[in-house]
C-alpha cells in the first residue's frame, strides 16, 4: 500500500513535507494503526501517539485522507490509496503525526467538566431516575480525542475564544445532569459571542465524532435554553 505521512521535527526542518512510502501489507482484517505501527518498524524516526488500540483513549486521532478518525478503528480496507496521514488540524504540531493537545484541554477544563453540587455529600450515591439518567445518553461517552474540535474552522480561528464542539458536548453534559446544581452559572458562562456563539452549523464535528456523537445537537440544546430564559 501507498501512504503519503505528514513530516515535520521543529528541530531539523524548516518547513513540513510529505512522505511518500510504500507498505508491503495485506489491508484484510488490519487497522490503519497496524500499518502505522509497520511504517515506524521501517522508519523509527516516525512519531506517533497511540496507546490502549481499542477506540477508547482517543490517543491515535489523525486526519486520513482528509477526515479526523482515530487509527487505530479505521478499517484499512476502506482507505483509498496514496493514504494521507496527516496531524489534527489546527492545533501545534509537535513533531510528525503528534498535535499539542494543551489549547483543547485548556477550552474543555474551562467549562468545568464535573458535577457542582452544594448539598451534603450523601452516604452512597446522588440518586436520579431512569429518565434522569437518559437524558445523558450521547454526552458521556466523549473519549476526548479532540476529532471534533479540530475538524471546526470556528476553533481553527478563534482557538482561544470558541470553546469547541467537544467542550461544549461536555457543558450541556453537566446542564443536562439533574444531580448538578450550577445550570444557571454555567448558561451564563457560554452566553458569549465567541464561547458558543461561533458555532455556525457546518457539522464537521458531528461527522468526525469516532463514537458517534452528535455535538451539534448539543450545542443546539444549549442555544435553545439560552433562548428560553430570556423570554
Amino acid at each position: 500500500m501507498l501512504f503519503e505521512i505528514y513530516r515535520f521535527n521543529p528541530e531539523t526542518d524548516s518547513k513540513p513535507h510529505m512522505q511518500r512510502v510504500e507498505l508491503d501489507i495485506d489491508p484484510a482484517g488490519k487497522m490503519l494503526l497496524d500499518a502505522i505501527l509497520l511504517l515506524k518498524q521501517q522508519d523509527e524516526t516516525l512519531s506517533v501517539r497511540y496507546s490502549c488500540r481499542e477506540g477508547v483513549c482517543g490517543s491515535d486521532a489523525l486526519n486520513v485522507n482528509g477526515q479526523n478518525r482515530l487509527a487505530c478503528i479505521t478499517p484499512l480496507p476502506e482507505l483509498s490509496e496514496p493514504v494521507q496521514l496527516r496531524p489534527l488540524p489546527g492545533l501545534p504540531v509537535i513533531r510528525d503525526l503528534v498535535v499539542d493537545m494543551a489549547p483543547f484541554f485548556r477550552q474543555y477544563e474551562a467549562v468545568k467538566p464535573y458535577l457542582l453540587n452544594h448539598d451534603p455529600q450523601p452516604e452512597i450515591e446522588r440518586l436520579q431516575t431512569p429518565e434522569q439518567r437518559d437524558q445523558l445518553d450521547g454526552l458521556y461517552e466523549c473519549i476526548l480525542c479532540g476529532a471534533c474540535t479540530s475538524s471546526c474552522p470556528s476553533f481553527w480561528w478563534h482557538p482561544e475564544r470558541f470553546l469547541g464542539p467537544a467542550a461544549l458536548l461536555q457543558a450541556y453534559r453537566f446542564i443536562a445532569d439533574s444531580r448538578d446544581q450550577a445550570g444557571e452559572e454555567r448558561l451564563s458562562y457560554l452566553e458569549d459571542p465567541y464561547r458558543l456563539y461561533r458555532c455556525h452549523s457546518i457539522l464537521n464535528c458531528t461527522a468526525s465524532c469516532p463514537k458517534g456523537l452528535n455535538p451539534h445537537a448539543a450545542i443546539a440544546r444549549t442555544k435553545q435554553l439560552l433562548i428560553k430564559r430570556k423570554l
